[in-house]
């Protein structure tokens, strides 16, 4: 049940609430660019900028005075524990930590130096470089450091396979086909490192690299585990005696596959790790680097470069059509006249970036569909996200503009057909569920495949409703079964896109919200209750990327952070609870904390790439979110029916 007025809420409506609301949409407006969008900075760990060091030595094309301030980015971020973490304030990560110290090397710091003692210490603490990931230990193959034993088999003959077969391109994930396809063919070139300088790590070995022999040794003992190590010690001495022909074929359907996708200068994939590897399969292969396809490939990855005077990193990808689209709700949801001009004009460009004219790797599982999608990034035409589609959708149906009519009907034309069977929505693909994959030991990370989750089907059940879908609608009744199956004992949802239960009970109670759900229902009860009772002393809320381990506590964190508290008020008033005291207590700690510049600090990682592994930080997550939650917030106390009538 809601709760009334509290009293001493009056001066906070009046006079504190509407100048943090004008001063952060000042802040968001100044922050537009010329033809409309916004993009801010992606940051995750040492892992992307430490590889790009890392691609500068192996090519034998290095920037010294760019490596010196990536030097001096990787140093500030090495964690008080002597490693570098997956995340701001989290433990150490092995693999990370190994990359980092190898760059750090490779750039000219002393392996005496304290910093690299400290890192040393914790590596050979952890078993030493020959435990890091499968993705690291192929790093090191290619400088030579372990053989390539220590990397599990991945025949570049897969791209021969017919889609029949247990292992089959479109039976994984649109990241990992970007970044698998250049890397088969590096894999079967085996090519070195040009590594100038002889840049070596041999100290970070508690034994010889040579001596070790349990390099698939890792914890997954499931049938489907043992089964896969089995299939790779069989496959292992039989790989180089595969028929020739049958390997120059599989390289040819390689190249042609990142051809058809290699998507400009915003790259294969528009993801470092995939350009990345475009850039070394066209270097084994000995393609000149000035012709057109390996020097568009270079020009993908200095785009992502953020540099600076002082410091400088490399982002994961761009994120301009998820920052522009998010930007227009929350400016739209302040009513103020200027902030709807600057979403409309921020809305046109997104116009722009509608996938129309090109049917991406979705269509192998739905055929009958027709493109009308957004990619995240800048330009992605082979994979447009559900996600984003939902969520531009819905912004411009807020806006009311008769121009925007057809672009709306040509994303619901897309996302409608793209429902899983279950009745939930994937990010990229559907029916992506063929999870034995991830027990290959070449998926150590666990992120092989693209199945539904929780966040992206409330997203687009959300559009769907607020495109005036009703509740009995079989889309929408399945989608809204679907997410009550998924809701966790303690009343959450996980959140596999934003971290974590915080983003993913948000973004459930916003979607059920849509489609009529009554907020008086048991499911919705115990969601409102699990995020009273995560709430921080201080009207916060709050929390880290370790929540992704198992038995690790949820929705809690060090700190509160300014968007994963707007996230909960969002989430309390799409359940009715605009009046609850912990809505108002949160929307005072946002104007308390409210910087300088109108926005709001953050270094917190509030959104993930793949739990456990990769984690982000979208620095304009601290421009947006806590605005409209404060924007929605004042608009509900004032309005005689309190109910949020959006999707989102």
């Amino acid at each position: 049940m809601a709760y009334g007025m509290q009293p001493g809420l009056v001066q906070l409506e009046s006079d504190a609430l509407s100048s943090a609301i004008e001063r952060a949409t000042d802040a968001l407006l100044g922050l537009q660019r010329p033809d409309g969008h916004w993009v801010f900075e992606l940051e995750a760990d040492a892992t992307i900028p430490a590889e790009y060091v890392l691609l500068q030595h192996y090519l034998d094309e290095i920037d010294d005075d760019l490596n010196r301030r990536i030097g001096r980015y990787l140093r500030r971020i090495q964690g008080e524990h002597g490693g570098w973490p997956l995340f701001h304030g989290g433990d150490v990560d092995l693999s990370c930590t190994v990359k980092a110290y190898f760059a750090l090397k490779a750039i000219g710091d002393d392996p005496d130096a304290p910093h690299m003692a400290r890192a040393r210490a914790v590596i050979l603490a952890r078993g030493g470089a020959a435990r890091a990931n499968v993705f690291t230990r192929t790093l090191l193959a290619l400088f030579g450091e372990v053989p390539w034993r220590a990397v599990p088999v991945m025949p570049v003959e897969i791209m021969n396979l017919p889609s029949w077969f247990p292992f089959h391109l479109d039976k994984v994930s649109y990241w990992t086909r970007t970044v698998l396809v250049p890397l088969l063919v590096v894999m079967a070139k085996r090519p070195q490192a040009r590594n100038p300088r002889r840049v070596t790590i041999r100290e970070l070995f508690v034994e010889p690299p040579e001596e070790v022999r349990d390099w698939l040794k890792g914890p997954d003992d499931t049938f489907w585990g043992r089964f896969f190590r089995g299939v790779d010690r069989v496959l292992r001495p039989i790989e180089p005696h595969f028929p020739r022909d049958g390997r120059a074929r599989a390289i040819e359907r390689a190249v042609a596959w990142v051809g058809e996708r290699l998507n400009g200068e915003d790259g294969l994939g528009a993801i470092y790790p995939a350009m990345a590897n475009a850039v070394m399969m066209y270097d084994c292969l000995g393609w000149p680097k000035d012709a057109p396809e390996p020097a568009i490939a270079r020009a993908s990855l200095r785009k992502l470069i953020v540099d600076g005077p002082e410091e400088a990193y490399v982002q994961p990808c761009l994120s301009p059509v998820w920052d522009t689209a998010l930007a227009a709700h929350a400016l739209i949801e302040t009513g103020a006249p200027e902030a709807a001009r600057a979403a409309r004009r921020g809305l046109d460009w997104l116009l722009t970036c509608q996938v129309t004219d090109v049917v991406g790797d979705w269509a192998v599982r739905r055929p009958d569909a027709k493109p009308g999608g957004w990619a995240f990034q800048y330009a992605n035409p082979h994979y447009p996200d559900l996600d984003d589609t939902a969520v531009v959708a819905m912004a411009l149906d807020r806006a009311g503009d008769e121009r925007y009519r057809n672009a709306i009907a040509r994303a619901l034309g897309w996302v409608l057909p793209m429902q899983s069977k279950g009745g939930g929505w994937a990010a990229f693909d559907a029916d992506n569920t063929y999870f034995y994959l991830n027990h290959i030991p070449f998926a150590d990370h666990g992120a092989l495949l693209d199945p539904p989750t929780a966040d992206v089907t409330a997203r687009c059940l959300g559009m769907l409703c607020q495109l005036g879908h009703p509740p009995d609608h079989p889309a929408v009744k399945a989608a809204v079964d679907w997410l009550l199956s998924e809701q966790e004992k303690d009343g959450s949802w996980f959140g596999r896109w934003g971290t974590n239960y915080i983003y993913g009970t948000w973004s459930v109670l916003a979607g059920l919200n849509a489609a009529g759900v009554d907020p008086a229902a048991p499911p919705i009860r115990r969601a409102v209750a699990w995020l009273l009772s995560k709430q921080r002393p201080d009207g916060s809320w709050g929390e880290d990327g370790g929540s992704y381990w198992p038995g690790a506590p949820a929705g809690e964190g060090k700190e509160g952070t300014a968007s994963q508290t707007a996230w909960a008020m969002l989430a309390l008033m799409a359940a009715g609870e605009v009046h609850h005291p912990a809505v108002a207590k949160a929307a005072e700690w946002l104007i308390a904390t409210q910087a300088r510049h109108g926005l709001w600090d953050e270094e917190w990682f509030t959104a993930v790439g793949f739990p456990r592994v990769f984690y982000l930080r979208y620095h304009g997550y601290r421009a947006f979110f806590p605005l409209w939650a404060l924007a929605r917030f004042r608009y509900l106390r004032r309005a005689n029916d309190p109910k949020v009538r959006w999707g989102l």
